[in-house]
């Protein structure tokens, strides 16, 4: 396995700069590519240990990114500046994601779906994961998607803005599978807003796979092993 950090400039209102990354390559020539989009507060190593878990005997070569979110001050943490996709304004759930902050982060996280594709791997071999609050941006992207992705994967997290998310659906996004998971405890986000987040998904026409773990805001090892499984039927379907 080789790893390389890439390192380029990102501020709060810069949306064109590429954010900073690690990487992660599973074997040479990477055939395949995962974007993880870390939570609030972590940053793009949080996720990294998640490599040899869950990655499995003949599987393709695969190239993890794992960007690190632009730093800003989040409202509901006494204003405090930590790295975060968006601010959250309120413990609400209705009203907690800063649509402008989701937006933005949106329109980096394509920059880098794009960067992969410039690298040759195609839209259609890319999952998009987060867990929480990066789980929020992979599901708010992916429904904005007009040139599919081969999945995406959303942990312990929610729809934000879901109106909103829901009218901007675009018509092809549907095709894309979805993996979501959850803690029946977690305290952060609520298990009932992760469930019907996935609801709305599949009235919406997604193929939503939803998991639920005796466990709080986290990630356990049946979790991992559920996602190995989903996984490989993607890579077998690509």
């Amino acid at each position: 396995m080789t790893s390389t950090v890439s390192r380029r400039h990102n501020a709060r209102m810069d949306t064109t700069a590429l954010l900073d990354t690690i990487e992660r390559d599973t074997g040479p020539s990477p055939q395949w590519g995962v974007i993880w989009l870390h939570g609030l507060g972590a940053d793009g190593h949080d996720f990294v240990p998640f490599v040899p878990q869950v990655v499995r005997p003949g599987w393709p070569s695969i190239r993890f990114v794992f960007p690190h979110a632009p730093v800003r001050a989040v409202t509901i943490n006494n204003g405090a500046r930590m790295r975060a996709w968006y601010d959250i304004r309120d413990f609400d759930l209705a009203n907690r994601a800063d649509e402008q902050g989701v937006a933005e982060s949106i329109v980096q996280v394509d920059a880098l779906i794009e960067r992969e594709i410039a690298r040759g791997i195609p839209a259609a071999r890319l999952l998009l994961a987060g867990f929480s609050q990066g789980g929020a941006i992979t599901l708010a992207a992916g429904l904005r998607r007009a040139e599919p992705l081969a999945g995406l994967i959303g942990l312990s997290t929610y729809l934000p803005a879901a109106t909103q998310s829901l009218a901007a659906l675009h018509a092809r996004a549907a095709s894309q599978p979805v993996f979501m998971a959850h803690g029946l405890h977690d305290p952060v986000v609520p298990y009932a807003a992760g469930e019907s987040s996935a609801q709305l998904l599949r009235d919406n026409g997604f193929d939503v796979a939803w998991h639920r773990y005796p466990m709080q805001h986290q990630v356990c090892a049946e979790e991992i092993r559920d996602l190995g499984d989903w996984m490989s039927q993607r890579f077998a379907a690509g």
